[in-house]
């Protein structure tokens, strides 16, 4: 997949991979990549700002907690999260709906 193709999309589907359970920052990475069948292999470079951006929203938040002597920031979804996920579901869902409308083969 492209990474141009997430453009407008990476935090909503951060939002949803933290939906079922709090998870570290690589554990998010780790989340997409499974859940998209390999296809979404993201850098740390872009999923870390965008947790941080999404804390700063309000849409997640964050605690640090030390694993195996190891520091790791656990981030989870917010009620705010919970309520912009199923906005980015529903817009999503229209999005997809319209496309899908254009590209669908004609009969003749």
């Amino acid at each position: 997949m492209r990474p141009d193709s997430l453009r407008g999309h990476l935090d909503a589907l951060i939002l949803s991979v933290l939906e079922q359970q709090p998870l570290h920052g690589y554990a998010v990475i780790e989340a997409l990549q499974a859940h998209s069948g390999g296809e979404l292999d993201l850098p740390t470079g872009t999923v870390y700002p965008a947790l941080r951006r999404l804390e700063r929203a309000g849409y997640v938040q964050s605690e640090w907690s030390t694993v195996g002597g190891r520091k790791r920031r656990t981030y989870e979804l917010t009620a705010a999260g919970r309520k912009m996920l199923a906005a980015e579901r529903s817009e999503w869902q229209s999005f997809a709906a319209v496309i899908e409308g254009v590209l669908r083969p004609r009969t003749a």
